[in-house]
C-alpha cells in the first residue's frame, strides 16, 4: 500500500487529489494550515482509516519532516493562492511559496522521497509563444509589478527541485498547472470562474477586468487530478517539468456569457479597470494576454489528454451547488 503526503491537501485540488488517492487505495496524510484550505473540503474523508489530517505550516521542517519519513511520496501544493492575495501581501506569497518548498525538499533528500511539486502556468509571464512549452524561454515584467512576484518565487521553486534532484539525486517530477477548474474552488482569492459563478446564480453583474479580450484555458479538476495521479505513478516523468491544462482557449467576456447562458441568469457583464478590481495602482499590475498549455508532452509520457470540455465542467459546477 503506498502512502502519499499532500501538502495543501485541503484546498481546492488538493481535497480532490486526495478523495480520488483513497479510491484507488492509497493511505493520504494531509498537512494544511487551513488558512485557504477547508475542513469542509475533505469532510467526506475525515473519518476514513487510510486518511489522516494534520494541521500544520509546510513551512516548519520540525512539522513537515516526520511526516515526510511516513510517505512514500510527496505531493507539494502548499502555497500562496490567487492574485489577489500575491498583490496584497507580496512578503507572504514569496515566503510561504520558497520556504514550504525548501523543507519539502530537504526532508525528501533527507528520507529518499519522491516529489510531485505544483507549479503554475504564471511563469510563462509576458511569453507570447502560445501554446506554451515547457523549454520556452521565461519572460518577466520589473520587480516593482506586483504580479509577477508570485510567478518568480513558484519558478525558483523549480530552480531549487531541479538542483535537489541534481545534487542528491531526490526524484521529482514538476507539474505547471494551469488554470483548475470545479466544485469546491473559491472566488475570493482572484479566480474569476467562482466570482463569475456565484454572481450569476445571484442575479448580479459579473465584473470583467480590462477589455476581456484576455484568453484563458480551464482543465477540468478530475482531469487535472487523473494528470497528477498519472504522473505520481510513471518513472519516465521523474525529473521532467510538465504541463497540466485543457489547450481550449476562450476569452473572459466569452467565458462570462458562457455562464450566464448555462445558468440561465438575468445577470449583466460589466467591465471595470485592474486597479479597481485588484485595489492597486494600475503600474503595479500587469496582465497576460493568452495563456494556453502545449500538452504534447505528457500525452507523449503518460497518454493523457483533457475528457472534460468547458461546458461540461460549467454544468458539473452548477450541477454541484445546492
Amino acid at each position: 500500500m503506498t502512502r502519499t503526503l499532500i501538502t495543501g491537501g485541503a484546498g481546492f485540488i488538493g481535497s480532490w487529489l486526495a478523495e480520488a488517492l483513497i479510491a484507488v487505495g492509497d493511505d493520504v496524510i494531509v498537512l494544511d494550515d487551513l488558512s485557504t484550505g477547508t475542513r469542509q473540503n475533505i469532510a467526506m474523508l475525515a473519518a476514513h482509516p487510510r486518511f489522516t489530517l494534520v494541521i500544520g505550516d509546510a513551512r516548519h521542517e520540525a512539522t513537515v519532516a516526520p511526516l515526510v519519513a511516513q510517505a512514500d511520496r510527496i505531493v507539494h501544493l502548499a502555497a500562496t493562492v490567487g492574485v489577489q492575495l500575491a498583490l496584497n501581501s507580496p512578503t507572504q506569497a514569496i515566503e510561504n511559496t520558497i520556504m514550504s518548498a525548501m523543507s519539502v525538499l530537504r526532508a525528501a533528500a533527507i528520507h529518499r522521497r519522491m516529489v510531485l511539486l505544483a507549479s503554475t502556468s504564471e511563469v510563462y509571464g509576458r511569453g507570447d509563444r502560445v501554446p506554451f512549452h515547457e523549454d520556452d524561454t521565461l519572460l518577466f515584467g520589473a520587480p516593482t509589478v506586483g504580479r509577477w512576484s508570485y510567478a518568480c518565487a513558484k519558478l525558483l521553486d523549480e530552480f531549487l527541485a531541479a538542483a535537489y534532484a541534481r545534487e542528491y539525486d531526490v526524484p521529482v517530477v514538476i507539474v505547471r498547472l494551469f488554470n483548475t477548474i470545479g466544485p469546491r474552488q473559491r472566488g475570493e482569492y482572484g479566480m474569476v470562474l467562482p466570482r463569475f459563478v456565484a454572481a450569476a446564480r445571484a442575479g448580479a453583474p459579473l465584473y470583467v477586468y480590462g477589455d476581456g479580450r484576455q484568453t484563458r484555458s480551464f482543465c477540468d479538476v478530475r482531469d487535472t487530478v487523473a494528470a497528477l495521479i498519472g504522473l505520481l505513478d510513471t518513472p519516465d516523468a521523474r525529473g521532467m517539468v510538465i504541463n497540466v491544462g485543457n489547450p481550449e482557449e476562450i476569452s473572459i467576456h466569452a467565458l462570462a456569457e458562457r455562464v450566464i447562458d448555462i445558468a440561465k441568469s438575468n445577470s449583466m457583464i460589466q467591465f471595470i479597470s485592474y486597479d479597481v478590481a485588484y485595489g492597486v495602482d494600475p503600474v503595479m499590475f500587469e496582465d497576460i494576454q493568452r495563456r494556453s498549455p502545449d500538452i504534447s508532452k505528457i500525452n507523449r509520457i503518460i497518454g493523457w489528454l483533457p475528457k472534460f470540455q468547458l461546458d461540461d465542467s460549467l454544468k458539473y459546477i452548477f450541477s454541484s451547488i445546492s
